[in-house]
């Protein structure tokens, strides 16, 4: 489980599209307190991946078939960059929401423009997604916890605020580039439990 706060931007230094090894150079999640370890869970841009190797300045870990299919990372390169977390400790604190890190689907960014300091971000998602994201609800986009407004069946706009623009990936986003989402799970059991 992760909290969608992202502690640091990585970026990729080698990816293996054939065999889905990847190599994030890192810092704070590789030397910080509460380190990272082989086989500890992280989230990569919202996809909860397992480390498998860790160096002074890097790690990394394999992306799957599935997971190729269910996020951007298809399209991922050398020098992209990416949003980590560490998955929570029971006891921590969560600044966000529970987020799994089990990417459901990519969005694209319909829309970006300025709203004083902040900025306004307009995501456009298949209708399969659409309907589990509600207003003023939670939404993880590339790992960080969002709140979004202005839903319709085939968007959703979020506000990003100066300081998550600055500390995140989505402070660089232009209309065209994909993005991973993840719903707030209730709405999905709440779903499946009316429906038996």
């Amino acid at each position: 489980m992760f909290s969608g706060i992202v502690e640091e931007t990585g970026t990729v230094t080698e990816y293996g599209k054939d065999n889905g090894k990847l190599l994030i150079a890192a810092g704070r999640v590789v030397t910080g307190n509460g380190k990272l370890g082989v086989s500890d869970s992280i989230s990569v841009s919202g996809a909860c991946l397992t480390v498998t190797e860790i160096q002074s300045n890097w790690f990394s870990v394999d992306v799957v078939p599935e997971t190729m299919r269910q996020t951007w990372f298809f399209d991922m390169r050398v020098g992209s960059h990416v949003n980590l977390e560490r998955a929570l400790r029971y006891g921590d604190r969560v600044g966000g929401h529970m987020v799994q890190g089990h990417v459901e689907g990519v969005g694209q960014v319909a829309s970006t423009e300025s709203d004083r300091d902040a900025k306004l971000i307009t995501i456009e998602c298949p209708e399969e997604l659409s309907r589990y994201i509600v207003e003023k609800g939670f939404i993880a986009v590339d790992g960080v916890s969002l709140t979004c407004f202005d839903c319709t069946p085939t968007s959703f706009t979020f506000t990003l605020i100066p300081y998550t623009a600055i500390h995140t990936t989505l402070g660089g986003l232009r209309a065209g580039d994909l993005v991973n989402i993840e719903t707030d799970m209730t709405g999905k059991y709440v779903e499946r439990f009316i429906s038996k």
